[in-house]
């Protein structure tokens, strides 16, 4: 990647529709709109040298132009419940990332995770460049819901275990259970080769054949999927706020 681009250019998406939680990317969390806190993030990563706001929505493409990023309004085929992100990040690079080549490192932010902990883009972006992999994300510990724990709920009440044979896989101790992650929403680092190149016809044919993760701590990030994932995120950051103020 040496011969490309030398920073990635991250393109922050948020479409204006969202059923859980209707306008959750411009809400305010902890006195800023929540678009504003990955924007940050973005702009404040060593490894990132542009960044754009992929949006069907007026007031995030305005707040992005407000905060020195660049707006990149979306095709209304794009911002559909049904429409896959890879499809809208790949026409976002190639409307408005002039220039950009095959090799170059793109990072995917979502516009409703306000809370990431500090440097987790630029550990995708190293990781992504030293191994020369296809993608990179980055994945949370799973906890109580682990998928040994998981089980089936029959109309009469009646519960078996979601695989297998023997409920909770005789597992009853949280500290017994083998390590499960699931991808939390914080970064996603890839090149736009393999955008444009899919492994597969499926929905995560883009993450190409070698993907690899980064792993983040329980709680270190949200993603606003539900009103009580506002509320998380409201006191995490208030939390860190009152800490940074404490010590200045």
């Amino acid at each position: 990647m040496s011969s490309q681009r030398a920073g990635a250019i991250a393109v922050v998406m948020g479409r204006a529709g969202s059923k859980g939680v209707p306008g959750k990317n411009t809400a305010t969390v902890a006195g800023k709109p929540c678009a504003a806190w990955t924007i940050e993030a973005a702009q404040n990563a060593a490894s990132v040298e542009r960044v754009l706001v992929s949006s069907d929505c007026p007031k995030l493409l305005a707040l992005a132009e407000a905060m020195g990023a660049e707006p990149a309004p979306r095709r209304s085929e794009d911002a559909t419940d049904s429409a896959r992100v890879d499809v809208a990040l790949l026409h976002a690079l190639d409307d408005w990332a002039t220039g950009i080549q095959d090799l170059d490192p793109v990072v995917l932010l979502y516009a409703n995770v306000p809370v990431r902990p500090d440097g987790l883009i630029d550990r995708g972006m190293d990781l992504l460049v030293r191994t020369g992999c296809d993608s990179v994300q980055s994945y949370a510990r799973v906890g109580k819901h682990h998928p040994w724990w998981q089980a089936k709920l029959g109309g009469d009440g009646r519960v078996t275990p979601w695989e297998g044979d023997v409920l909770n896989h005789g597992v009853y101790r949280r500290q017994d259970l083998p390590a499960s992650y699931v991808p939390d929403g914080g970064v996603l680092a890839l090149t736009r080769r393999t955008l444009a190149h899919p492994a597969s016809e499926g929905p995560h044919g883009f993450l190409g054949n070698d993907h690899r993760g980064i792993e983040t701590a329980e709680g270190e990030v949200v993603d606003i999927d539900s009103p009580i994932d506002l509320l998380v995120a409201e006191a995490k950051l208030r939390r860190v706020n009152a800490e940074t103020q404490r010590g200045r």
